[in-house]
């Protein structure tokens, strides 16, 4: 048989295979319900942002189950609509919105939405203010299994709600430690496991190190992309699992001056002082600027790099392909946890669970609701979204496995807990006192000072404190002072749109 004709048979196949999942799910709905089904019903759905005609949303979450429930109209209802900014002529200066008081409205009213669709900051609000439906007894009532749910999923939503669940969530997203096994083998030194600390990654980093100038080949990358910069790659991977904050829950006193900050500083620092990990210090800006070419992992330049699932097809396509691209050697790899902090052993990785499904305690057709929720969470449907969801992991851990038919360990992806989500009221403040946004950037300048050996940790970060202090005081004095890269404050114009 000729490839083309295997490649049909292989198509028609996966087609069929898809639409026996989708006929499967259609049963699930459709089955010993006849009485409800001739009860026409509008299912309202709120989502924190977007527009009523969300075709992305409905081609994910609602065709199926719409479908299948011939008597059931879907709304979706954004607490921020789109489309109100997009004929924004900017005579009028954009106002940052309130994304939990947006959905706090349409939860609310004459007719409030059934469903609400949130991430875990807002999620955790909504649950603390009671404005959410408790899921277990629904759950023990209709003995719906979430046994097979991936258990740091499941409890970090538990976690959300004092150890009940308020949502659940048919997907999430993660990252990883991926490793190059050659440069590892070249180096004599054993692969990183799953759950080693940060300071253990760090160590073996040191050791696979190697080079000089632009054949430097770096131990560690906070990420894969060329053009690193320390001060905001610890951010995300490093800081947040930590929970470090820069400034009081008031925004009157910054937080930054203490041994644990410090810790942090002098680590990093040294990491880039000693080119174990990127600082900029040795990029070719001749280079030509390719998919290969700027990514650190996938051209050799970094021993391991934390990166998320989907960034697996981009490393097994350009294998897939390595013989059509020049100058570039396929890259022998796996993956493990990312590392965590011996503090929070168990915690960190990057989970995020994006949309989180609840039912509104002041829902009109909370029946509906937790039909729609039991399907999009259903086996079915994790199985049908496991082949079709190329940027998420759906939630059940049968139907999660490697990719292309690879060989890794997936299990690198979910065996950490999620960090806890940002407060809410944190993020209502910075929207309300956008100059704080500035204080963070400041702390470069500082972080700048130690790379260049002009402070140390301690005296850079006792300096960074010292003029956040003035900048936080500017702020309380008005609320909307703005600063300068040098921290200089000033009011910008009521009018005009202020591009933030």
């Amino acid at each position: 048989m000729s490839h083309k004709g295997f490649g049909k048979l292989k198509k028609i196949g996966s087609v069929l295979l898809s639409s026996m999942v989708v006929m499967g799910l259609l049963a699930g709905c459709t089955g010993g319900k006849s009485a409800q089904q001739q009860e026409e019903k509008v299912l309202r759905i709120g989502v924190l942002y977007g527009s009523t005609d969300d075709s992305y949303f409905r081609q994910q979450y609602t065709d199926i189950f719409e479908y299948a429930n011939s008597n059931i109209t879907i709304e979706i209802v954004p607490a921020i609509d789109q489309n109100q900014y997009r004929y924004n002529d900017g005579s009028e200066p954009y106002v940052q919105p309130d994304y939990l008081e947006s959905m706090k409205k349409i939860m609310t009213g004459s007719n409030p939405v059934d469903v609400v669709v949130a991430d875990t900051s807002t999620l955790k609000q909504l649950i603390a203010e009671n404005l959410l439906k408790q899921l277990d007894p629904l759950i023990q009532e209709d003995k719906f299994d979430t046994t097979d749910y991936v258990p740091s999923v499941i409890e970090g939503i538990k976690d959300l709600g004092d150890g009940n669940l308020y949502a659940l969530t048919p997907s999430f997203s993660s990252s990883a430690l991926f490793y190059n096994k050659k440069l590892f083998t070249d180096a004599g030194v054993t692969p990183p496991t799953d759950k080693m600390t940060w300071d253990e990654i760090f160590d073996k980093a040191r050791l696979v190190a190697k080079g000089e100038g632009n054949d430097r080949v770096y131990g560690f990358a906070f990420n894969r992309y060329k053009g690193n910069d320390p001060y905001w790659d610890m951010q995300n991977n490093y800081l947040n699992t930590l929970q470090l904050k820069t400034f009081d829950d008031k925004a009157e006193t910054m937080t930054v001056d203490t041994p644990q900050w410090t810790k942090v500083w002098e680590t990093v620092s040294k990491l880039a002082k000693d080119e174990v990990i990127p600082n900029n210090n040795n990029i070719d800006y001749s280079e030509p600027w390719t998919a290969i070419s700027s990514d650190l992992f996938l051209s050799g330049k970094v021993a391991m790099t934390v990166a998320e699932s989907y960034y697996i097809n981009e490393v097994a396509d350009a294998n897939n392909n390595a013989s059509k691209i020049k100058n570039f050697t396929a890259v022998d790899w796996d993956v493990v946890t990312v590392p965590v902090h011996p503090e929070k052993p168990d915690m960190g990785g990057n989970i995020w669970l994006n949309n989180t499904f609840s039912i509104n305690s002041s829902a009109p057709n909370a029946d509906s609701a937790w039909e729609f929720i039991k399907f999009i969470n259903g086996e079915e449907f994790a199985k049908l979204k496991s082949r079709s969801n190329t940027y998420e992991m759906v939630s059940r851990k049968s139907y999660i496995q490697p990719k292309q038919g690879l060989d890794y360990n997936v299990q690198a992806f979910y065996l950490l807990k999620p960090v806890p989500p940002t407060d809410s009221k944190l993020e209502s403040l910075m929207m309300e006192k956008q100059g704080l946004y500035s204080i963070n950037s400041m702390g470069r300048n500082y972080f700048q000072e130690v790379l260049e050996n002009k402070k140390t940790p301690a005296e850079a970060l006792k300096a960074w404190s010292e003029k956040g202090n003035s900048m936080l005081q500017e702020i309380k004095l008005n609320p909307k002072t703005l600063f300068q890269e040098d921290g200089t404050p000033f009011i910008p114009e009521d009018t005009g749109n202020t591009g933030i």
